[in-house]
């Protein structure tokens, strides 16, 4: 066992504030086993690595390599009347990053794509967030998806895992990335126009770069930020989910701009009436009176008058429930039935119960995997593989 590994255990140990042989125990192992493993004369398991890291609040990958855990670093939205709490953000945000510290261990981190990237000869933001917005917009028809299958193509386009997940009251979004993954955090909630807008908003972080240092920001106004980075990523996401030439196109195939032609402008482009009347203003196509009282609409009323009652039940629904991205559960998933992992970090990413996420997974444990399997085998000997 390498040196340098038992004296981070050692570390982890002596911070304990317990004795050495209750950490022992609580860890699984005999204090004997414990002494044996700190002298040298028995090699640390993986399980063990894992529930001593988990014990000491860090990670197998600085037990293995002294290297230190991600820490986060979030371009959040937040809602402007709750106090955002940027600590307890990033604390969720440390749930997916142990996730992607595990994958990156195990040589499981995804390939990300190349990504459209601002205009650095734009000097102006709005300009940035615009001709940004074209770009995606020649890879995937944003405004003509739903937005699970906008989630579903940013992922698969652009490499962003995308999860809708509690937050911190008052955080609306949140998105992070670094060399190995690029994440966007939603918040559940019913007003899933708002949702979507966010999910664009957060898509600007990304491709801006954005999401690589601490941005907690008030809610999101079109034309009221004065932070420029918030209004290059507002004018981006007003611009992919409602373009000009689709939506001036559909303006005019409804003739006069009534009530009526303007609910079912909102059922087609997912967008709140807001958020629409300040597009439509934007492009000439209503005046300011009329942008005013359209603005007092709501997006369920438009909904039920245009028909579309199912639709916005249905979308209320999916952006109320929790989901997990995909690829970074399935990967972890994939790695416990190759042997290389158990199901704890899985089970972290979930913020579930082991146990429980075992039960409903796999009553029976994979053939020559699982804990089971690594608590029969020589505890003298250790395992090499790595198993958090």
């Amino acid at each position: 066992m390498d040196p340098h590994v038992i004296t981070r255990v050692r570390t982890v140990v002596e911070a304990a504030a317990m004795t050495k042989a209750a950490f022992a125990r609580s860890v699984g192992l005999t204090p004997d086993k414990l002494s044996k493993s700190l002298s040298g004369v028995r090699r640390f398991t993986s399980l063990d690595l894992a529930l001593i890291a988990e014990a000491g609040g860090t990670t197998v990958d600085w037990l293995l390599t002294g290297t230190e855990p991600l820490r986060p670093a979030l371009a959040a939205r937040t809602r402007g009347d709750t106090a955002a709490d940027p600590v307890g953000a990033q604390e969720v945000a440390a749930r997916f990053a142990a996730a992607y510290e595990v994958l990156e261990l195990l040589g499981r981190s995804a390939e990300l794509p190349p990504v459209p990237e601002v205009d650095a000869a734009a000097d102006r933001y709005a300009a940035q967030g615009e001709r940004l917005a074209a770009g995606v917009l020649e890879l995937l028809p944003a405004a003509e998806l739903g937005t699970d299958e906008l989630i579903a193509a940013m992922e698969d386009r652009f490499g962003v895992d995308v999860s809708i997940t509690a937050l911190p009251q008052g955080v609306d979004g949140l998105a992070w990335q670094a060399d190995s993954f690029r994440l966007v955090l939603l918040a559940p909630t019913d007003l899933w126009t708002r949702q979507r807008f966010t999910l664009a908003h957060e898509l600007c972080h990304i491709l801006a770069r954005d999401a690589r240092s601490v941005v907690v920001e008030s809610r999101v106004a079109p034309g009221r930020q004065k932070d420029l980075a918030e209004v290059r990523a507002n004018v981006f996401a007003s611009h992919l989910l409602m373009p000009a030439r689709e939506l001036t196109e559909a303006a005019a195939a409804e003739g006069e701009l009534t009530d009526t032609s303007f609910e079912r402008l909102v059922v087609r482009f997912r967008v709140s009436p807001s958020a629409l009347a300040a597009r439509l203003h934007q492009l000439g196509l209503v005046d300011a009176g009329h942008r005013k009282r359209l603005r007092a609409l709501t997006t369920e009323a438009c909904h039920l008058l245009a028909g579309a009652g199912d639709a916005y039940q249905k979308q209320a629904s999916r952006a109320s429930a929790e989901r997990f991205p995909p690829r970074v559960a399935s990967e972890l998933y994939k790695a416990y039935l190759a042997g290389e992992t158990t199901l704890r970090p899985l089970a972290a990413l979930l913020d579930t119960d082991v146990e429980r996420l075992h039960e409903l997974l796999a009553p029976e444990p994979p053939p020559g995997n699982g804990i089971e399997h690594l608590e029969q085998q020589d505890a003298e000997e250790g395992d090499p593989v790595f198993q958090p």
